[in-house]
């Protein structure tokens, strides 16, 4: 969604595609969050009809907000791993 606006079964596709199906969600578990992001104002919402669709489909875009969300929520991400793997697999000194 930060590169391009999707909608919501190309974010399910892609977030299994991308992490080798480690992460797998339902759609009763994605849409749910969607919209608890949307009312926080981090993404919006359209419907949109595709080229060659009768059915409209909502597209989610993420918002400026959003976007300084996600930098934010990155970067304590960074920290917090860096602290992991620190702690996981730092030489013992005392040897």
């Amino acid at each position: 969604m930060k590169r391009r606006p999707s909608y919501g079964y190309e974010l399910l596709t892609e977030l299994e595609q991308k992490s080798g199906r480690f992460f797998t969600l339902r759609e009763g578990t994605l849409y749910p969050i969607l919209y608890r992001l949307e009312d926080d104002g981090l993404i919006r919402s359209k419907w949109s009809r595709g080229e060659n669709r009768s059915s409209p489909k909502k597209i989610y875009t993420i918002t400026p907000r959003g976007e300084e969300t996600l930098e934010q929520l990155c970067e304590v991400w960074k920290q917090f791993s860096e602290s992991v793997n620190e702690l996981l697999f730092e030489e013992d000194l005392s040897q």
